[in-house]
C-alpha cells in the first residue's frame, strides 16, 4: 500500500475541509468479510480540482461523488481518484472488508475457551482505510456518526454513545465531536460489561466472557483509578473530559499497550490479571489507564497536524500518565518505574544509529512515523517534558498547556503553537531550550569530578567538584540541564540525605564545566549523586568514591528513586563496556535481597539477564546465572510471604536458574517457598524454561495447553514448542515464523519469541543465516506493524559473533527491503556490536 507523504498531507488540508463521516457496517455476513459504507461530506477550496480518498478493500462494490459513479478499477493500492470536485462535495463509498489477524483493522478473535467471537477496531495509524473510507491524516477531523449491524444479543460499543434503541441488531451511535480518523472504534461480540458513573461521567469497562471473573475481581480497582485520574485531570486542566462517556475495552491480541479512542479506549486484556502479579504490574496499569486519559487532551482534543510532531501525543500522555499516577492513586513510586523501566527504554533507543530527535524536523510519510513510536518518543520526550517543568516551573507550565487547548481544542496544532503559548504563560523564550531537546538527537553524559582536599581532623574534605558534560562525537549538542546533586551519608545502620543543591548547568556560560560552588572545603560525603530526583535526561558517572562506596550504601538507602538512579547508572556503564557485567552481578548480590520494590527487582533482573546472556561468553554466563539465582534465592527467604517483592523474586529465580530438577519439582508442587501459588501463568514460566533445557517433552506442554485452553495458554504453549532445543521443533516453529500468515499476530510473535536461547546457539546456528536470507520476504507479505515486531523478536540476538554482523551488513546494504526491516536489523546490530565489544575489550 502507498505510504500517504508529508507534502501529500499539506496540499490535501489545503484544498479539503471534511464536514461529517457517516459509516455503516454489517458485521452478520460472513466469518471472514463485512459491509462498509461510508459516506463523506466535504468541501474544497478550488472548484474542478481533483483529489483521492483512502480505502483498503477486499473488494470494491461502488463508488458515488455527487451522485455520479466514480469507476472502482480506478483503485490503486488504496488509493482512489476523485476529480471534477464540486465546492460542496458528498462521496459514498460501498465496500466489502477483510476482517483482520493482525491486531489492524476490524481484528476478529475466536476465543479458544468458549468458541465465542470477538471483534475490536484499530483505525491507528492508516489502518481505518482497512474500515471505512476517508480522507486518513491527522490534521483533516471530522464528526462521525457511526450504524452498525450485529447479532441482537452482541454488545457493541464505539466512541459515542449508543442512540437509541437496538432494532434487528442495528445501533446507531451519537455523532462525536469531531475526531481525526486514527482514533475512529469500536467492539463488538459477547464481552462481558461492567458500569459505574463518576462526576457526570459515564464510565464502563469490557472484556471477553472467559476472563469475566478475573475483571470483577479487579473492577473497583480500575474503576478507582479511572476516578482519581478523572479528577487529577480536572484539577490540572481547564477543559473537562470533553468526550462524554469513558469506556475502557481489554481487547484480545492487541498490538499495543492502549489505544485512545475517545469515548472507548481499547487496552490489551493481558491487563486483567488472571494470575498472581507484582504491585508493579497494576501500577503498569493504572499508568496505561492514565497515560490514555492524557492523550483525551493531548491528541484527541488537540492532535498534532503531522506526525513530525507525534511528541505533542506521546512524549505528554507519557509524562502525565506517571505523573498522575504518582499524585492521584496508591502507586506513589511511579517515578522509579519510570525512572528504570521507562527511561531504561529511552536511553537505549536514543544511542542507536535510528536515533532522532523527540521533534523531527520532518517525517516524510506515515511509514516512517510508525518507526518513531519508540523510546525516543515515550520516555525521552516525558523526560524532557520532566527538565522543561523542572526549568520554568510547574504553574507556568500548566497556565501554558491551558492556554493550548483553549487556543486549539478540536483542532490541530503544532511544536510552535504549544511553544508559543509556553512562552506566554512564563515569560521565557524557549527557543534555544526547544532547539537543543527536541530538534537534536543523542544522550548526554554528566560526569562528576570530585578533587579531595587534605584530611582535617581525621575527614576528608572537597576540593572542587564540577560536573562535566559530554556528548558523542556524532552529536556534539551540550544542552542545558537543571539538576539535583544529593550528598549522601552513612549513619549508623543507614544512610541519611545530608544535603541536596539544585543546580544548572549552562554550557553556554562553562562550556560544559559546571564548578559546585560552595562543596570546596567540606567534609566529603560518601556518595555524591547527580541527577538526584531523577530531573534531566543524561546517563550520569560518580565520581570513584561513590563508585566504591555503593555497594555499601545502596542496601541502605531508603529513597527507591534515588536507588533506580543507581542502578541506571551501573546498568548504562555495563551497556558502554566501561565497566564488566561482574561489577553488575556483584551489586545484584550486595544489594538486591533486601530490596523492597519490586519494580527494582524486575528491571534489575531483566535489565542483567540481558547483559549476561549476551556480553559473557556460556561459561562466564553460567556463573553469573548462578550469582543471580542466589541473590533471588537470599530475597526470597527474606520478602514477606505472598508478596510483590517475594513473586518477582521467583520470577527472577525460574528466569536464571541452571537447576531442572529444583524447577520440575516446583511445578509439581513440591519445595514451593510458602505465599507463592503455582497457578496458571507460573506454571507456564516453569513450562518454558524446562522446555528450554529439553527437560519436557511436546507431549507435556499439548497437557498444559489442553488443560489452559484460554488464548494466554496458546501463546505459552506456542512459546514452549518454538523453545524446545528439538530440531524438528525448531524447523517447524521457524517456517510458521517466516510464512504462515493465518496464524495471529500474538501466536507467530510467541513463536519467534521462544525461538532463540542464550543455550541453544550451536543448535540455532544454521538459522543466522536464514533470517537475513528470509526476512525480507517476511517483511514484504506481513503487515508493518506485525512484520516489525517479528524482525525484532525473531533476530539472532545470542548469536554473538563477526559474522553475524557481517550478514547484517550485507542485508543493510540492500536497498529493496522494508523501512521497519531495516530499522530493527540496523538496531539489532548495533546491539551486537556492544556485546562483542564487551566480550573482547574492544
Amino acid at each position: 500500500m502507498t505510504s500517504l507523504t508529508r507534502a501529500e498531507a499539506v496540499d490535501r488540508a489545503e484544498l479539503l475541509t471534511v464536514e461529517s463521516y457517516d459509516i455503516d457496517l454489517d458485521l452478520t455476513t460472513c466469518d471472514t468479510r463485512f459491509r462498509s459504507t461510508t459516506t463523506i461530506r466535504f468541501r474544497a477550496a478550488r472548484p474542478g480540482s481533483a483529489t483521492f480518498v483512502e480505502v483498503k478493500p477486499a473488494e470494491l462494490r461502488s463508488v458515488r461523488l455527487n451522485d455520479t459513479p466514480v469507476d472502482a478499477a480506478g483503485l490503486d493500492g488504496n488509493r482512489l481518484p476523485l476529480s471534477g470536485l464540486r465546492a460542496e462535495n458528498v462521496l459514498v463509498v460501498e465496500a466489502e472488508m477483510a476482517y483482520t489477524r493482525t491486531g489492524e483493522g476490524l481484528h476478529r478473535f475466536v476465543d479458544p475457551a468458549d468458541g465465542e467471537t470477538y471483534l475490536y477496531a484499530m483505525s491507528f495509524l492508516d489502518d481505518g482505510q482497512r474500515i471505512f473510507a476517508s480522507f486518513d491524516q491527522p490534521d483533516l477531523k471530522a464528526p462521525v456518526t457511526l450504524s452498525v449491524t450485529a447479532p441482537q444479543d452482541w454488545i457493541v460499543a464505539a466512541n459515542g454513545a449508543l442512540d437509541g434503541t437496538v432494532t434487528d441488531g442495528r445501533r446507531r451511535f451519537v455523532t462525536t465531536r469531531p475526531l481525526a480518523t486514527y482514533l475512529v472504534s469500536l467492539i463488538a461480540g459477547p464481552y462481558h460489561a461492567r458500569y459505574d458513573e463518576h462526576d457526570g461521567i459515564p464510565l464502563a469497562i469490557y472484556c471477553r466472557r472467559s476472563l469475566a471473573a478475573h475483571l470483577d475481581k479487579d473492577a473497583d480497582e480500575i474503576f478507582t483509578v479511572t476516578r482519581q485520574c478523572l479528577d487529577r485531570f480536572h484539577q490540572l486542566f481547564d477543559v473537562r473530559y470533553p468526550f462524554g462517556k469513558y469506556d475502557q475495552a481489554f481487547v484480545p491480541e492487541f498490538n499495543a499497550g492502549a489505544m485512545e479512542n475517545p469515548g472507548l479506549v481499547t487496552i490489551r486484556d493481558d491487563y486483567v490479571f488472571r494470575s498472581a502479579v507484582t504491585d508493579s504490574q497494576r501500577e503498569l496499569r493504572a499508568c496505561t489507564i492514565a497515560h490514555e486519559m492524557a492523550h483525551m487532551w493531548f491528541g484527541d482534543l488537540v492532535t498534532m497536524r503531522w506526525w513530525d510532531d507525534l511528541w505533542l501525543n506521546e512524549s505528554f500522555a507519557e509524562y502525565l500518565g506517571s505523573r498522575v499516577t504518582a499524585e492521584a492513586t496508591r502507586f506513589t513510586a511511579a517515578w522509579t518505574t519510570f525512572g528504570l523501566r521507562r527511561k531504561g527504554w529511552g536511553y537505549a533507543a536514543d544511542q542507536r544509529p535510528s536515533t532522532h530527535p523527540v521533534a523531527p524536523v520532518e517525517v516524510a510519510d506515515s511509514a516512517q512515523a510508525l518507526l518513531n513510536f519508540d523510546g525516543i518518543s515515550y520516555a525521552k520526550g516525558a523526560s524532557v517534558l520532566r527538565q522543561l517543568v523542572a526549568w520554568v516551573g510547574d504553574e507556568a507550565f500548566l497556565a501554558g498547556l491551558n492556554a493550548h487547548f483553549a487556543e486549539h481544542a478540536y483542532g490541530n496544532a503544532t511544536l510552535a503553537d504549544l511553544l508559543a503559548a509556553l512562552r506566554r504563560a512564563g515569560g521565557r523564550d524557549l527557543s534555544g531550550w526547544a532547539a537543543s531537546w527536541l530538534r537534536e538527537a543523542q544522550v548526554n553524559t554528566l560526569r562528576v569530578e570530585a578533587e579531595a582536599e587534605a584530611e582535617v581532623d581525621g575527614a576528608g574534605r572537597y576540593g572542587e567538584v564540577a560536573v562535566v558534560q559530554t556528548a558523542p562525537a556524532s552529536h556534539p549538542v551540550l544542552r542545558p540541564h537543571r539538576i539535583g546533586l544529593g550528598l549522601f551519608d552513612r549513619s549508623g545502620t543507614g544512610v541519611v540525605l545530608r544535603e541536596r543543591l539544585e543546580i544548572d548547568l549552562d554550557p553556554a556560560v562553562d562550556g560544559g564545566r559546571t564548578v559546585v560552588e560552595g562543596l570546596r572545603g567540606q567534609p566529603a560525603a560518601d556518595l555524591l549523586l547527580p541527577n538526584h530526583g531523577d530531573l534531566t535526561f543524561a546517563k550520569v558517572r560518580l565520581d570513584p568514591a561513590s563508585v566504591a562506596a555503593v555497594p555499601l550504601i545502596l542496601p541502605l538507602l531508603d529513597d527507591s528513586l534515588a536507588r533506580a538512579v543507581l542502578w541506571t547508572e551501573m546498568i548504562e556503564a555495563v551497556r558502554d563496556a566501561e565497566r564488566p557485567v561482574g561489577e553488575l552481578v556483584a551489586l545484584i548480590l550486595a544489594a538486591l535481597p533486601v530490596e523492597t520494590e519490586a519494580v527494582v527487582v524486575e528491571d534489575v533482573l531483566g535489565a542483567a539477564g540481558r547483559l549476561i546472556d549476551r556480553y559473557l561468553d556460556p561459561a562466564g554466563r553460567s556463573v553469573a546465572r548462578g550469582l543471580v539465582a542466589q541473590a533471588c534465592d537470599r530475597l526470597l527467604a527474606g520478602a514477606a510471604p505472598g508478596g510483590s517483592v517475594q513473586l518477582a523474586a521467583a520470577h527472577g529465580l525460574i528466569a536464571a536458574a541452571d537447576d531442572p530438577a529444583r524447577l520440575a519439582a516446583w511445578l509439581a508442587g513440591d519445595g514451593v517457598p510458602a505465599g507463592i501459588e503455582v497457578d496458571d501463568d507460573l506454571r507456564w514460566m516453569l513450562l518454558h524454561r524446562l522446555a528450554v533445557f529439553g527437560a519436557v517433552d511436546q507431549a507435556a506442554i499439548d497437557a498444559e495447553a489442553a488443560r489452559d485452553r484460554s488464548a494466554a495458554g496458546a501463546e505459552w504453549a506456542a512459546r514452549c514448542t518454538a523453545a524446545r532445543p528439538d530440531p524438528a521443533a525448531k524447523e517447524r516453529a521457524w517456517r510458521e515464523i517466516v510464512g504462515d500468515l493465518e496464524l495471529s499476530n500474538r501466536l507467530i510473535e510467541a513463536r519467534a519469541a521462544g525461538f532463540w536461547q542464550p543455550e541453544q546457539v550451536e543448535l540455532t546456528g544454521s538459522y543466522v543465516e536464514r533470517y537475513f536470507a528470509e526476512m525480507p520476504e517476511m517483511a514484504r507479505v506481513r503487515t508493518p506493524w506485525v512484520a516489525d515486531e517479528i524482525a525484532q523478536l525473531a533476530f539472532p540476538a545470542y548469536a554473538v559473533d563477526p559474522r553475524t554482523r557481517e550478514l547484517a551488513a550485507a542485508l543493510l546494504a540492500r536497498d529493496d527491503i522494508e523501512p521497519g526491516l531495516r530499522r530493527m536489523v540496523t538496531d539489532a546490530d548495533d546491539d551486537l556490536r556492544r556485546a562483542l565489544a564487551a566480550r573482547t575489550g574492544r
